[in-house]
């Protein structure tokens, strides 16, 4: 295990220049397959037993590699693997922990598409859902559980709301029930939280966010921590034999618990679902991600400075109703135990007045820009029910307070005093 700390792993973890030409940069290895050399050597590749050698970018790509071996020692992982999406991330891993069927608990104050998938489509493959208004409502999650439920699934900050969830007591909960806990740690990244500290299992992430900050790349990562026992009867494809995993000539058979042990669930992330479902980071994405995370420390320190004292400027403002940021809740315990360097760029404000004030007061931003993104350095404004929780229904929106006044921003990396005016004229506009 390295002893280097954050700072130094995010520039070079992952990565030895002398693999590489001495590259200082992680080279981008555009190419879709790679030379096998001969055919003793090709079988070594393709059985896996050469870990540093490709053949075909699905299955794996240089470039792509050292990021996932970046965020593996950022988050404090085994490993991870790099998909096309965050939410090609968060399904994968829901496949690989239910694809026989089952049950999850989740809070339904998630990301919209989030909410969706979990409600309408993975119930179409046997994988159902127990929704909870309040993820720390203990009880309530302790009652859900029964002999079908496979996991527990967090936002370890809400998105929108910023509430956050009691990973710890969370944790506890699930490994006594001999479940694994996964947590979408998409808004604080592995620099402001990093939830195997606190007992979770499996992280996902929507590294087009605060990971790679620039809004210039979709993508998405698996980590696995490594120290939840898959070798259980309600997880019996981490044990069954697999053919591609034996040896044909010998005929030995392996299963993913046998062949990768502490690793069993990243690697059948890796062979199951990349490989065969192709959701797929491109080495120029990967590239582009790595560059992004070299100043991760920065432009989070910045961006949590700049959002709390926006936070604290709309909870002044006449026209606003209510701020929801949890990070200037003084009496909060969760933010101090959890978030001792902030909860991250983004909040929400419900606006005063009608649907026009809301309009209004996003035609009138100058220096936000309007669209559905987050961890951008670019600040960034949008009205959630009508773009990235459209998914939701009104009921539960209703529940959480997510009304069509509600707005979310993401604070980037614009002088602070900017935003706050470009927000105080387009208020005044909006109530003009």
């Amino acid at each position: 295990m390295t002893t280097n700390k954050f700072d130094t792993l995010r520039i070079h973890a992952g990565y030895d220049p002398k693999d590489h030409q001495f590259a200082s940069s992680v080279p981008i290895y555009q190419t879709a397959a790679f030379g096998l050399e001969n055919t003793r050597i090709a079988d070594q590749i393709v059985a896996g037993k050469l870990p540093n050698r490709y053949d075909y970018s699905r299955d794996g790509n240089p470039t792509v590699r050292v990021f996932e071996k970046r965020m593996a020692e950022l988050d404090g992982g085994v490993d991870a693997v790099a998909v096309g999406s965050g939410m090609a991330a968060i399904s994968y891993t829901i496949l690989n922990v239910a694809e026989n069927g089952g049950r999850i608990i989740a809070p339904s104050n998630i990301y919209g598409s989030s909410l969706d998938e979990f409600r309408t489509f993975f119930p179409k493959f046997g994988i159902d859902f127990d929704f909870v208004d309040d993820i720390n409502d203990f009880v309530a999650v302790r009652h859900l559980i029964g002999s079908e439920t496979k996991a527990i699934y967090v936002e370890s900050v809400a998105n929108p709301s910023t509430e956050i969830a009691d990973l710890d007591k969370l944790a506890e909960i699930a490994h006594n029930a001999g479940i694994p806990l996964i947590v979408d740690n998409t808004f604080p990244t592995p620099y402001l939280l990093k939830p195997f500290e606190h007992g979770a299992d499996i992280d996902v992430y929507s590294s087009t966010k605060g990971i790679n900050g620039h809004g210039n790349v979709v993508s998405g990562v698996v980590v696995d921590h490594g120290t939840f026992n898959w070798d259980n009867p309600k997880f019996p494809q981490f044990s069954e034999l697999e053919f591609t995993l034996g040896d044909e000539e010998t005929g030995a058979q392996e299963s993913f618990i046998s062949k990768f042990g502490k690793k069993a669930f990243i690697n059948r992330i890796r062979i199951k679902y990349l490989r065969l479902l192709g959701a797929v980071l491109e080495p120029m994405d990967a590239y582009l991600v790595l560059i992004g995370l070299e100043t991760i420390s920065e432009r989070l320190d910045r961006e949590v400075a700049s959002a709390t004292k926006i936070a604290k400027f709309l909870a002044r403002n006449s026209h606003v109703k209510k701020v929801f940021y949890s990070g200037i809740e003084k009496d909060n315990p969760l933010v101090k135990k959890y978030f001792p360097r902030g909860v991250g760029g983004i909040l929400s404000f419900e606006l005063k007045g009608n649907a026009r004030n809301v309009a209004k007061l996003i035609d009138h931003v100058q220096v936000f820009s309007y669209l559905p993104n987050i961890g951008d350095s670019r600040s960034l404004i949008v009205n959630p029910t009508r773009t990235t929780h459209r998914e939701i229904p009104a009921k539960i929106r209703k529940q959480h307070g997510l009304t069509d006044q509600v707005l979310r921003l993401s604070i980037g990396l614009e002088d602070v005093d900017d935003l706050i005016n470009d927000l105080e004229q387009a208020i005044n506009q909006a109530f003009k």
